[in-house]
């Protein structure tokens, strides 16, 4: 491994644990990639009562991510549970907040890829990849899927999508991660990773 590896951030919100997974896999297939290293990030939750505060630090799980983060990365995996076929609430609240970063281009020219867990198999899990695609877009990040080398996209019956890694956790949100699933999210990290190796060369 290089000195020095670059830093790919993999930042998600997770609520019952299974998009946290997901994450960790991802974080398995961009440090299976010589050179590179998985920075794990999450962001508050969201409360409808404005007085409501988060900890400034996370009881548990990956620390919360910080804008410095995005000078920092050379590339950003973003997942977020289906709500109503579109990204949490927590998580389009902090990219709200990015317009410094958008306004100066600090993520333009790096590449990106999304993913997501739903309860229900046909619950939105397309729509809302696509939903975290729109911000990083306009970002000016490169967007990158899972293409159909992969076999399991078309032997899956979890999850998985050429828009991303994907999750079907069940209602309890208890279901566990399938092989498939498991394949194709390590599969979207190394894919992250080894493109962010190629754009650091250019």
């Amino acid at each position: 491994m290089n000195a020095h590896p670059i830093p790919l951030l993999v930042l998600y919100y997770s609520r019952h644990g299974s998009t946290r997974q997901l994450a960790q896999l991802i974080a398995q297939g961009i440090e299976s990639v010589s050179g590179c290293e998985a920075r794990l990030r999450t962001v508050p939750s969201v409360s409808p009562v404005s007085e409501a505060t988060e900890a400034a630090i996370p009881s548990d799980g990956a620390p919360y991510v910080e804008l410095s983060d995005f000078k920092e990365c050379a590339g950003i995996a973003l997942g977020s549970p289906t709500r109503f076929g579109n990204m949490a609430s927590a998580m389009k609240y902090f990219w709200d907040g990015t317009a410094a970063d958008w306004v100066s281009g600090t993520l333009c020219g790096k590449p990106a890829c999304v993913f997501t867990s739903t309860g229900s198999l046909h619950g939105g899990q397309e729509s809302t990849l696509l939903s975290m695609m729109l911000p990083l877009m306009h970002h000016g990040m490169l967007i990158m899927g899972l293409p159909y080398t992969h076999p399991e996209l078309m032997s899956t019956k979890s999850g998985g999508s050429p828009y991303g890694a994907t999750h079907w956790s069940g209602l309890d949100g208890k279901m566990p991660i399938t092989e498939d699933t498991r394949t194709l999210a390590i599969a979207l990290g190394k894919r992250l990773a080894e493109t962010a190796l190629q754009l650091q060369k250019i």
